[in-house]
């Protein structure tokens, strides 16, 4: 048996990408560079009003970076006599975190038990769930104040936190997960003699993190961001949140911008860090959803 010896005077030229490739890719970094350019936008201007005095943030002529940076700005938010700024981040702190927990553990079990325990008014109750959807919040907004002063839970984390503990949204998107969850894992579970409780908390949970993450970012930036229900019910200064407090260094007699713009990039930074730490469960979070922009 012969063999025929390769022709090494036959060199194989590498394939070239295509023109319309590389023009497609490099339109496509042109795009996302633009996009981060508008995105940082605000927080360039956050920042650089933050370290400025109001005459130049004011001024008629325009400056990319303070003529001296101020950095007594930054203390200025936590010395101001007439808001406790501290007490508010706190106040944020413990609101955000408790909502997010209080959704991520209730909605997820509403929405295991829609999706996979048999009861013949699952449909029914699930569809009841739907139609709080479109019910507007102005018109739960009275009676729920109403609730929750008749239970003497105004200016406290009782009247700010329990209201928001679910959500129809919340609990529809871990139902349509739990659907596609493999139920292998569960009979695997229930033949080592779990239950519905013990195959949702060692297996489905466990399991489910990177959706679990991006839930759980979405709702503590709404926690954080939440305003005309924490305006209501933290009547006094000291249950105020960020946002509400941020909302009072602005009055009919006077607006102190440089203020305004350091506690707000400070109000910030609690969100930019979440989103960093979580940014990737939260890509493939969203991505497991089924929704798709």
């Amino acid at each position: 048996m012969t063999t025929t010896a390769p022709d090494l005077n036959k060199v194989t030229k590498p394939v070239k990408a295509g023109r319309g490739g590389v023009m497609g890719n490099a339109g496509l970094y042109i795009a996302t560079g633009v996009a981060a350019v508008l995105f940082l936008i605000p927080f360039y201007l956050i920042v650089r009003n933050a370290l400025m005095t109001d005459p130049e943030i004011t001024g008629e002529e325009w400056k990319w970076f303070p003529t001296a940076i101020q950095w007594g700005n930054l203390t200025e938010p936590f010395g101001d006599p007439t808001v406790d700024f501290a007490r508010s981040l706190w106040n944020s702190v413990v609101v955000a975190v408790l909502h997010t927990l209080g959704i991520l553990l209730i909605c997820s079990m509403a929405g295991y038990g829609l999706a996979r325990i048999p009861y013949k008014h699952a449909n029914k109750v699930f569809y009841a769930v739907l139609v709080t959807l479109m019910v507007p919040t102005a018109v739960t907004f009275v009676p729920s104040f109403v609730l929750v002063s008749s239970l003497g839970w105004v200016d406290s984390y009782r009247g700010l936190i329990v209201p928001g503990l679910f959500s129809g949204f919340t609990c529809f998107l871990f139902r349509q997960y739990f659907l596609g969850f493999p139920k292998e894992l569960e009979e695997a579970a229930r033949v080592d003699g779990l239950g519905y409780w013990g195959a949702y908390w060692r297996v489905v949970v466990p399991n489910s993190l990177n959706f679990f993450a991006a839930i759980a970012t979405i709702t503590f930036i709404n926690g954080w961001n939440a305003f005309l229900w924490p305006l209501v019910i933290g009547q006094d200064p000291s249950a105020w949140t960020v946002q509400v407090a941020l909302s009072s260094y602005m009055t009919n007699q006077t607006v102190n911008y440089h203020l305004i713009f350091m506690a707000t990039a400070i109000s910030i930074l609690p969100l930019v860090f979440v989103f960093l730490f979580l940014q990737r469960w939260l890509v493939q979070g969203i991505a497991q959803t089924g929704i798709k922009g």
